[in-house]
C-alpha cells in the first residue's frame, strides 16, 4: 500500500482528532530523531505505551524514509551547527589516507549538531504535523 493511501486511512479512523494528531506528531518526532535504525520499533513501542494508534504513529515515522532521510538529516545537522554557533560546518577530510576510523574521527565534530538539530527539527515538525492533521481530521469528521 502506498504511503499516500496510508495517509488517507488516517482520516477514516474513528478516534478523536486530538488523539489521531497526537499519534501522527509522535511518529514525526520519532522519525526525525537521530536514533536511526530503531524508528519503527520505537514508534510501535511509544504508541503502545501511550495508547496511541500504532498505524497513525508509523505513518508519521515514515515521513523519514530512504528518499527523505538525507535532506532531513543534512538540514537538521546544519540547524544544530548554527544553534551551536559553528561557522565551519564541514570538516577537513584527508581523502588520500581515508580509513573508516579516520572518517569517524573527522565527522565527530558533527555529532552534537546532528543530535541537537534533528531533535529540534523533529519537535518543530511534530508541532506543525499535529496542527495540520488536527485541522484536516476535524474537517473530515465534521
Amino acid at each position: 500500500m502506498l504511503y499516500r493511501e496510508k495517509i488517507r486511512q488516517i482520516f477514516l479512523i474513528r478516534e478523536s482528532p486530538k488523539r489521531i494528531a497526537a499519534a501522527f506528531a509522535t511518529g514525526i518526532f520519532i522519525g526525525m530523531s537521530p536514533l536511526l535504525g530503531i524508528h519503527t520499533v520505537l514508534g510501535i513501542g511509544v504508541a503502545s505505551l501511550l495508547k496511541l494508534n500504532r498505524l497513525v504513529t508509523l505513518v508519521g515515522v515514515y515521513v523519514t524514509n530512504p528518499w527523505t532521510i538525507v535532506p532531513i538529516y543534512t538540514f537538521g545537522t546544519w540547524l544544530g551547527a548554527r544553534m551551536l554557533g559553528m561557522n565551519h560546518i564541514l570538516p577537513e577530510i584527508d581523502w588520500a589516507h581515508i580509513t573508516f576510523s579516520a572518517l569517524l574521527g573527522d565527522l565527530r565534530p558533527l555529532l552534537m549538531p546532528f543530535f541537537i538539530g534533528n531533535i529540534v527539527l523533529g519537535l518543530i515538525s511534530a508541532v506543525v504535523g499535529y496542527t495540520v492533521i488536527l485541522t484536516v481530521v476535524k474537517k473530515e469528521h465534521a
